[in-house]
């Protein structure tokens, strides 16, 4: 799951998406209202996290915009004004949730899950192809029964091909799931993680689950043979 984080406090962004970051969610950290509007228009977020007070635009400018071209995006407003009034201005700007600082990171993270589930690819939804099933809220992935103990990065990768399952997913595609912008696409460790996914994974299965389509990407194998 790719979240957009919004802070233009860099020390409180830092934190909050190295908290983020441990539960396995992909971040990306901007500081202020014309690099937030960059990002969301060319990367596809499960969910953004925005500090209403930022450098222009504000977080309440970029929401309005966000909602008037349409985009759905689950949205959780964060700010030091907790005011009721300026609760009610967010959420009719289309603010999905509100979260007065200071907080806990407890908390904030009770509410990024809450925030994710109202989107369009409910975190929360179980995961099955075949003799492989992930549950998301446990962080479990099981083949033929038998418990696989998966990095932060497998279990994204792993998440994504099974969202997708039977479809064919470029490197690029898995990239953008499961790394940051500052990720060097240019290595291959997206191949070297595929390639220790299907070690973990296979040895509980006859066939193979994760097949590569040269020069394209990878594809989950719906349904065995």
């Amino acid at each position: 799951m790719r979240i957009l984080l919004v802070e233009d406090d860099r020390t409180l962004g830092v934190a909050i998406a190295e908290e983020l970051r441990e539960t396995s969610y992909t971040v990306d950290l901007v500081v202020d209202g014309s690099s937030a509007a960059k990002m969301m228009s060319c990367t596809q977020y499960d969910g953004v996290v925005l500090d209403d007070q930022i450098p222009s635009p504000t977080g309440l400018e970029l929401l309005r915009s966000w909602r008037a071209e349409g985009r759905e995006t689950p949205v959780l407003m964060v700010t030091a004004r907790g005011s009721l009034e300026e609760r009610v201005v967010g959420l009719d700007a289309g603010a999905d949730d509100y979260l007065a600082k200071p907080f806990k990171f407890s908390e904030l993270m009770a509410r990024v899950r809450s925030l994710l589930r109202r989107g369009e690819r409910p975190m929360y939804s179980p995961l099955r192809s075949g003799v492989l099933s992930m549950n998301r809220p446990l962080r479990e992935v099981r083949v033929s029964g038998e418990l696989i103990q998966l990095s932060g990065k497998e279990f994204a990768l792993l998440e994504y091909l099974l969202a997708r399952r039977g479809e064919v997913i470029s490197r690029g595609e898995l990239i953008e799931h499961a790394w940051d912008s500052t990720f060097d696409s240019l290595t291959n460790v997206v191949d070297v993680l595929i390639h220790r996914l299907r070690q973990k994974i296979q040895r509980y299965s006859d066939h193979k689950l994760i097949e590569t389509v040269k020069g394209v990407g990878y594809r989950l194998v719906s349904e065995e043979p």
